[in-house]
């Protein structure tokens, strides 16, 4: 049963959009998926309470720090959201169950530095071997010197880039309904059905 884990320490770089929709991603592919959150906000049970029942099925998991290794019966995909500053017995906690984890970054210097750190640590435990990692660039703007900033970040990482996920209201409207890219028509969200194509592969 893979488990995926969407983390960075930084706040607000789209952890809770990026776990929402790889759920809805492997769900939309026929797959029982779970959706556990630890993070103090959370964003992704609250987006499960708005889901329409009618739609490809997500399950929730109530977790708690000391119990994220027992999702239930019948499970095939585990996503997990964590919070930010995600470190310690908390992260020894996660990396336990961790397949793959996914590191979302935004073009930003704080959200840089952050990552540099964090990708750091995440060599540095115990079970880096074993554990899959990818980078996914979110809210990436086109032609800006920020997003070329990014680029050359990125590339001193030696980490896969996964996909370069646009800036739209896309996420934000779905977000409100409960909804992913793949519970609207595709005409809505092609170019951003597109983008979704290599990480839809790298989940496998």
């Amino acid at each position: 049963m893979p488990v995926i884990v969407v983390a960075n320490p930084k706040g607000g770089v789209g952890k809770s959009t990026l776990a929402t929709n790889v759920a809805g991603c492997l769900a939309a592919a026929g797959h029982s998926v779970m959706l556990g959150d630890v993070d103090r906000q959370q964003s992704s049970r609250q987006w499960l309470a708005l889901r329409p029942p009618s739609l490809p099925a997500i399950s929730g998991w109530d977790v708690a720090a000391d119990d994220i290794v027992r999702p239930p019966k019948g499970t095939t995909h585990v996503v997990l959201d964590t919070p930010a500053g995600l470190h310690g017995k908390r992260l020894d906690a996660v990396m336990r169950i961790a397949d793959r984890v996914l590191i979302p970054l935004q073009p930003s210097l704080f959200d840089i530095q952050a990552t540099h750190a964090f990708v750091a640590e995440l060599r540095a435990h115990r079970r880096a071997a074993e554990v899959k990692l990818g980078l996914v660039g979110m809210r990436v703007r086109e032609h800006t010197r920020a997003n070329e900033q990014l680029h050359q970040y990125v590339s001193t990482l030696q980490l896969p880039v996964v996909a370069w996920l646009r800036d739209t209201q896309n996420y934000v409207q779905l977000a409100a309904r409960g909804l992913t890219l793949w519970d609207v028509a595709p005409s809505r969200v092609e170019r951003d059905l597109e983008q979704w194509t290599p990480l839809a592969a790298w989940l496998g």
